[in-house]
């Protein structure tokens, strides 16, 4: 049975916005240069037998500030994309005190900090983070996947 829902971190969530506006937009855009439309194909099968996709505050500005490298006119499109996804996702809040309490936090961040309070068994990430799906799976359950996984198969 497929988990509820996926969170999905900063580099990702850009993979997602980009190719559901437009899959050639992908080459283009310079943090998605390691990228392909195949890639954007290959998260599409993760997220689709999930009922929602999970974000945090933190990672969806993460998620603008990369967007909002790219040029006109594409930029004003991907925050237009980039609103719609946020309406259909479901945005958890973890509290910056608490996130910045978590272990991680010192040696990966705030975003990733949270994203590491947020994860559980039922609602695991998908990241291509090697530091942070090694921070997320250090516990014994599986609460991350590493996208790179996916691509490679």
């Amino acid at each position: 049975m497929p988990p509820s829902g996926y969170f999905v971190d900063a580099s990702l969530l850009v993979l997602l916005v980009v190719g559901s506006l437009d899959r050639d937009l992908i080459a283009k855009h310079r943090r998605l240069r390691t990228y392909s439309s195949d890639d954007y194909e290959i998260l599409i099968k993760l997220l689709d037998p999930v009922e929602r996709v999970l974000v945090t505050p933190n990672t969806l500005t993460e998620t603008s500030n990369l967007l909002a490298q790219h040029p006109e006119p594409e930029r004003s499109r991907f925050f237009e994309r980039l609103r719609f996804i946020i309406g259909e996702a479901r945005e958890v809040v973890v509290a910056s005190v608490i996130a910045s309490d978590n272990s991680a936090f010192e040696r990966l961040g705030l975003t990733d900090a949270a994203l590491l309070e947020a994860i559980t068994p039922d609602t695991p990430l998908v990241t291509v983070d090697l530091d942070l799906y090694l921070k997320a799976n250090a516990g014994g359950q599986e609460v991350a996947l590493n996208f790179t996984h996916f691509r490679n198969l």
